[in-house]
């Protein structure tokens, strides 16, 4: 005897799977691109605060555990990103968490601080963190270290 209906059960099961799949890989794509996609920072009325990290210019220097910074931009700096470098090695901190003394809405224009800081390696580097606004309120971005931060020797 043969079975009429044997034959009809493997196209469902392939089509099921072929769908199932389609659907996965759908999902995976979707996801992919959802993770990509970066919440937009602006400053300055919808300008990128990427490009805004270009017109921040400031001057930093350390003498007898001393840190002078002044900015001479026209961009408000609201913290600074503390990379400290020696033996190989190196780590980083906020200016905002070093010193009590940093301003509380960051550096304004033209703007000057110094605070007594104790850093043990060769150099430091010195990155602007910038306040931007988002869609779900206020966020820091911090610049390109290699084209924004300033080299500063201990």
């Amino acid at each position: 005897m043969k079975k009429r209906n044997s034959k009809g059960l493997s196209p469902v099961i392939a089509t099921v799977l072929l769908v199932a799949m389609v659907v996965v890989i759908a999902l995976i794509v979707f996801l992919w691109f959802k993770g990509i996609q970066e919440e937009t920072v602006t400053k300055f009325g919808g300008e990128n605060v990427k490009l805004v990290c270009d017109d921040v210019h400031f001057e930093a220097s350390y003498n007898n555990n001393n840190l002078y910074v002044s900015n001479s931009g026209n961009v408000p700096i609201f913290e600074l990103k503390i990379k400290v470098q020696g033996d190989g090695s190196y780590s980083t901190q906020n200016l905002r968490d070093a010193s009590s003394s940093w301003p509380e809405m960051g550096l304004n224009q033209g703007g000057a601080f110094s605070d007594a800081l104790i850093f043990e390696g060769t150099e430091i580097v010195l990155i602007p963190v910038l306040l931007g606004d988002t869609d779900k309120g206020r966020k820091t971005y911090v610049c390109n270290e290699d084209q924004h931060g300033v080299v500063v020797s201990i």
